[in-house]
């Protein structure tokens, strides 16, 4: 290989007289002069004059305004918390609701705390009860399954910084601590 071709190889007689035959069938999608192989002869190479690329523009992301990006608690704060230096502005439990409702209440609550200007709530959803045996997924607690999901959908987006499973002694895996955004004026 030559270092001022990278990556093409010499093509053998068999190979070049095969791309010949390939080349008489198929017609150029534009109005361009056809690409020479690196090693044809002289006599084929295109007279026409080569242009150098066009430098494309790098993509620019799209101006659609969607919803914020979620961001964990950070460590500091989460520190603070289990060690009872901290403490959540207001508390929602969602045991014993079904999904529905359980949506609504919380959609309802993440405002009211955005409105009183709460900062952290905790949102506790239970740990479920056990599946039985026989359950296909095997998996405890729908609410605790639900509720995340629900805070990442872009209707809750604008009320939601981000959430994170809770300290033991908040209810560890059985809740959520959920930051506020704050309103805007």
């Amino acid at each position: 290989m030559n270092g001022d071709r990278q990556g093409r190889r010499d093509l053998k007689a068999e190979d070049r007289a095969l791309w010949d035959q390939v080349k008489k069938t198929i017609e150029p999608l534009r109005d361009r002069p056809n690409e020479v192989l690196p090693d044809e002869p002289a006599a084929e190479k295109s007279t026409a004059p080569k242009r150098p690329p066009k430098a494309r523009p790098a993509p620019v992301a799209p101006a659609v305004k969607g919803p914020p990006p979620l961001a964990p608690i950070d460590r500091r704060l989460r520190q603070r918390l289990a060690r009872g230096g901290a403490s959540v502005d207001a508390r929602l439990d969602l045991h014993g609701l079904k999904q529905a409702e359980a949506h609504a209440r919380l959609g309802a609550f993440l405002e009211a705390a955005q409105a009183r200007g709460a900062s952290l709530v905790l949102v506790i959803t239970g740990k479920g009860a056990r599946a039985p045996a026989d359950s296909l997924d095997g998996e405890r607690g729908v609410l605790r399954r639900q509720v995340p999901m629900w805070l990442a959908l872009p209707e809750l987006r604008p009320l939601v910084v981000g959430f994170e499973e809770a300290t033991p002694a908040h209810g560890g895996a059985g809740a959520l601590y959920v930051r506020i955004r704050r309103r805007r004026a």
